[in-house]
């Protein structure tokens, strides 16, 4: 038999155990947003200085493409995740329904998942009985086993839209800085927004198990990427429109 755990056990295993918050819509908004929001306007910002615009253009520029961008991400996660949150219910409207006209299918569904899972025939018919006995339990399991949610713990809409909107115009703003402060060098913002992208992508480490080195790297190359493809097309463009 299984020794119950001491005083110290329940203890350690109080503070020990703690998740980060991943289901709650904020995480992968607020990831999204700030990326989104660094990388929109480094890329707007080396394309338009690559095509010779000036401080005050490029400010316009950024300021538009961050007013533009926040208003996007956060319109567009509260309608993905609303969307996402009516499909959920949807389907689980769908398995109440057929926990109400088939309750012995379903049950004999649920013990043979239990056996999948590795325990015993008698053990999994229990379980499933003992779940049976509650039409709002055996729901909330079915949902869990088959689609994979959580009826109790759905994204909200707002936390989504909120979050992606505030991170996106932070990290919309920090390759603007040198030109706020009122230099005009392009290499300056680049760098500055190098090093918000490297920074926030080591952060998002944190929630993960990947390395804060290769995260920052990682997010540092894609906005590398975006903002040399950006700087080219400014400059080819700039250079046609001089011609």
């Amino acid at each position: 038999m299984t020794q119950p755990p001491g005083p110290a056990e329940f203890a350690e295993h109080a503070n020990d155990h703690h998740h980060a918050d991943v289901s709650g819509g904020w995480l992968r908004a607020a990831v999204f947003g700030a990326m989104d929001g660094l990388v929109t306007n480094i890329a707007l910002v080396a394309g338009v200085g690559g095509g010779g615009g000036g401080r005050q253009v490029i400010i316009l520029t950024g300021m538009a493409g961050l007013v533009a961008g926040a208003f996007s991400m956060a319109l567009g996660e509260f309608a993905s995740v609303d969307t996402q949150n009516a499909a959920v219910a949807s389907e689980v409207a769908v398995e109440r329904d057929e926990i109400r006209r088939h309750p012995h299918a379903e049950q004999a569904e649920l013990a043979a998942t239990y056996q999948e899972m590795g325990l015993s025939r008698a053990t999994a018919e229990a379980m499933a009985s003992e779940v049976h006995a509650n039409p709002e339990l055996a729901v909330k399991v079915h949902a869990a086993q088959e689609l994979g949610v959580d009826v109790d713990d759905q994204p909200s809409p707002w936390v989504a839209a909120i979050s992606s909107f505030f991170c996106f115009a932070i990290g919309g703003v920090i390759p603007l800085v040198p030109f706020l402060l009122g230099y005009s060098s392009l290499l300056a913002a680049l760098l500055v927004g190098a090093v918000g992208l490297f920074v926030v992508g080591a952060l998002t480490s944190r929630f993960t198990t990947r390395g804060w080195l290769f995260s920052g790297l990682r997010q540092l190359g894609f906005g590398a990427l975006a903002a040399g493809a950006t700087y080219l097309v400014g400059m080819l463009i700039g250079v046609g429109i001089a011609g």
